[in-house]
C-alpha cells in the first residue's frame, strides 16, 4: 500500500478507482466499500485509491467543540487499511483554506488533475466543497465533462456503515467489547508508548506498563479491567489492562491512566510502542480499602484471565 501525505506526492497511479471518506475504524461496512473499489479497479486493470483527510475536518472547522472520539488514531487506521489490500491512500491535509474550495475546483484540481480518477465510488448522500455545494447529482453531471464514471453507494450500504460506527462507539462507552469485535471483524485496539509510572504496581508484585496515548480524540472504553493481548517488537503477550483513575491509590489530582500488567513477562519495555487488543472485560473499576485488598483482587483477575485463555496459573 502506498501512502501519499500531500497531493503533490501523488503519481503513477494506474486508472484510479477512488472512494472518499474518513473510514474511522475500518469496520466491516468500510471493508465492504473498499472491497468494491478493489474489484472495480481489477475490472479495468487499474488501482484502488482511498482519499481521506487529516486532521479530521471537524477538528479544523470546530476546534473548540468538535466532540470527536475516534475509534482509531491515524497510525492505527493506516495499519488497518493496509490489511484490506487497498493499493493507495491519499491523505489531504485539511485546513480552513481547503474547506473553502468550490466543488468544481475540488473535482478538477484534486480528483481529475491530481489523482487522475477513472471511476469514483461515492455515497448517495456525500457532500463536498465550499458550503457543501457538491453532491451525488453534481458528480453525475460533471463526470461527463471530465470523462470519469460515478458508482453510487446505496442508502442501505451507507446506513449500514453509519449504524456500525454508532453501535461500536456506544458499546465501548458501556464497556462492551464483543459488539465492537463483531462489527470490526477484529478486537478493538489501543496503542501507545510505554512510559514510566509511579511504581506502585511493582511494589505489590504486579508491575505495569503505563501507556501514553498522545491523540486525545482516541476513544477510550469504559473504565475497568480488561483481559488483553499485547504486541511489542512483534512479540505477543497476554495481560490485564486497567483503565481508570485508580481510586484505591491516594493522589492529589486523580487522572485517567491506562496500565497493563503482562502475564509471565519480565523485561524492560520503557519507550517501546505497544498495541493492545481487548479480548475480555473482567470487571468494573473499584475502590479497595487497602493495597493488600487491591493485590488480592488482581490475583483473582489474573486467575479469571488465565481460565479464559486456558493457561496455567
Amino acid at each position: 500500500m502506498r501512502v501519499f501525505h500531500k497531493l503533490e506526492e501523488v503519481k503513477n497511479i494506474k486508472k484510479p478507482v477512488v472512494t472518499i471518506g474518513t473510514f474511522d475504524g475500518v469496520h466491516l461496512g468500510h471493508q465492504k466499500i473498499i472491497k468494491k473499489i478493489i474489484e472495480e479497479a481489477k475490472k479495468i486493470d487499474g488501482e484502488s485509491v482511498l482519499l481521506t483527510f487529516y486532521p479530521h475536518p471537524r477538528m479544523v472547522l470546530y476546534p473548540k467543540n468538535h466532540g470527536l472520539q475516534l475509534l482509531q488514531t491515524q497510525k492505527e487506521k493506516l495499519n488497518s487499511l493496509k490489511e484490506t489490500g487497498i493499493d493507495n491512500v491519499s491523505i489531504i491535509p485539511f485546513s480552513m483554506e481547503f474547506s473553502r474550495i468550490p466543488a468544481w475546483n475540488f473535482v478538477r484540481d484534486i480528483l481529475v488533475n491530481s489523482i487522475g480518477v477513472q471511476t469514483l465510488v461515492i455515497g448517495y448522500d456525500h457532500q463536498f466543497g465550499k458550503n457543501r455545494e457538491g453532491n451525488i447529482s453534481y458528480l453525475h453531471d460533471v463526470s461527463e465533462s471530465f470523462n470519469f464514471k460515478v458508482i453510487e453507494i446505496s442508502a442501505e450500504e451507507v446506513n449500514d456503515v453509519n449504524v456500525s460506527s454508532t453501535k461500536i462507539r456506544n458499546a465501548l462507552f458501556d464497556g462492551n467489547i464483543d459488539i465492537p469485535k463483531n462489527y470490526l471483524g477484529r478486537p478493538f485496539l489501543i496503542s501507545g508508548k510505554v512510559v514510566k509510572g509511579d511504581g506502585i504496581g511493582a511494589k505489590i508484585g504486579f508491575p505495569t506498563a503505563n501507556i501514553n496515548i498522545k491523540d486525545d480524540t482516541k476513544l477510550i472504553p469504559q473504565k475497568g479491567v480488561y483481559g488483553v493481548l499485547t504486541t511489542h517488537k512483534n512479540k505477543e503477550c497476554y495481560g490485564l489492562m486497567n483503565i481508570g483513575v485508580r481510586p484505591s491509590i491516594q493522589t492529589k489530582q486523580p487522572e485517567q491512566r491506562i496500565e497493563v500488567y503482562l502475564l509471565d513477562f519480565n523485561g524492560d519495555i520503557y519507550g517501546e510502542w505497544m498495541e493492545i487488543k481487548l479480548l475480555k472485560r473482567i470487571r468494573s473499576e473499584n475502590k479497595f480499602d487497602s493495597l493488600e485488598a487491591l493485590k488480592n483482587q488482581i490475583v483473582k483477575d489474573e486467575i479469571t484471565m488465565r481460565n479464559f485463555l486456558g493457561i496455567d496459573y
